[in-house]
């Protein structure tokens, strides 16, 4: 498994928990995750913890083709399909479940009329389309088809054994069925999921508002947490809530974006970073990616990075 490459050539100071060296072009990183450097991570769950980014988005699919055929009949307008490739990690991953609804028609010059949670998949309204795709996961769910990543499974008991806290954080709101599903269910002391989101008034990804009630529910500040994320949305939501270390995982060839979009190190996959856990023990990750202005954002928050260690900590949506 190759590790990606820096984000950037030039040598700079590494904020806490990183250690990068000066060699241009392909800069070995160093990350640690130690009670040192951090008190929380903060994971998302589809693409991070479970496979189940691909059936969220093959019901987006299903859902949006078949109402726009619908459309296309009753209105004479082209059908155009919705396209996971670009529609669905423009519009939709990493969004409440009615955000994305309401991105994706928007971007089709498309408008209609909320609804409510409560409204009939049968209904043409925001909600009742985003209740139909509701029904396709839950269907999955209940077919035996969540699946864990088993590296990320082993990075979170390695953060609870080096006695650092763990957190969920996901717009979707099948968090909790998906985790039994997972058997996963206990490894996390906090959960903030699409119906806390809508319970408490919060915004969802980019912004940063579910990680920083992750936080602070564990009465954790965001510069000693860490954040990992599979969607662009969901490291920009990382690096807009100021949190001490946002890894990005490349599952689908989006290395680059996550880099420019908020991530400081950029995997393939957390089996590269499970030495990083621990007793202050860095794993050396060869080409990792970090993004410039990494430290220009901790000091545009008033800090710099070594005040913020030695301070202790963020948090993210």
């Amino acid at each position: 498994m190759t590790p990606h490459k820096n984000c950037n050539a030039s040598a700079e100071p590494a904020p806490a928990g990183r250690q990068a060296t000066s060699a241009p072009g392909s800069t070995p990183v160093s990350v640690e995750i130690t009670p040192e450097h951090f008190d929380a991570v903060l994971f998302d769950l589809d693409g991070v913890l479970t496979s189940t980014a691909a059936i969220h988005a093959e019901a987006w699919k299903q859902m949006f083709d078949g109402y726009l055929k619908q459309r296309s009949a009753r209105t004479g307008e082209p059908f155009r399909p919705f396209e996971i490739e670009t529609d669905y990690k423009h519009y939709v991953d990493g969004r409440p479940r009615y955000d994305g609804v309401k991105q994706f028609l928007e971007s089709r010059a498309i408008h209609l009329p909320q609804g409510t949670p409560a409204s009939s998949p049968q209904e043409e309204s925001v909600c009742g389309l985003g209740n139909v795709k509701n029904e396709l996961v839950q269907r999955a769910i209940d077919d035996g088809r969540v699946q864990t990543y088993p590296a990320s499974v082993e990075f979170v008991r390695r953060v609870l054994g080096a006695g650092i806290r763990a957190a969920v954080v996901t717009s979707s709101r099948n968090c909790v069925p998906v985790l039994r599903a997972a058997g996963i269910e206990d490894l996390f002391e906090v959960r903030v999921d699409g119906l806390s989101i809508e319970e408490h008034g919060l915004r969802g990804k980019p912004a940063p508002d579910g990680f920083l009630r992750a936080a602070e529910e564990m009465h954790v500040r965001p510069s000693r947490a860490v954040v990992v994320e599979d969607a662009i949305s969901g490291v920009q939501a990382g690096r807009a809530g100021g949190f001490g270390l946002v890894i990005g995982i490349d599952r689908h060839g989006e290395g680059d974006a996550l880099c420019a979009n908020g991530a400081d190190v950029v995997v393939n996959d957390l089996e590269e970073l499970l030495d990083a856990v621990g007793r202050g023990k860095a794993a050396a990750i060869d080409d990792a990616r970090r993004p410039p202005g990494t430290r220009e954002r901790a000091e545009g928050k008033g800090e710099s990075a070594g005040s913020e260690q030695a301070a202790r900590s963020r948090s993210v949506d």
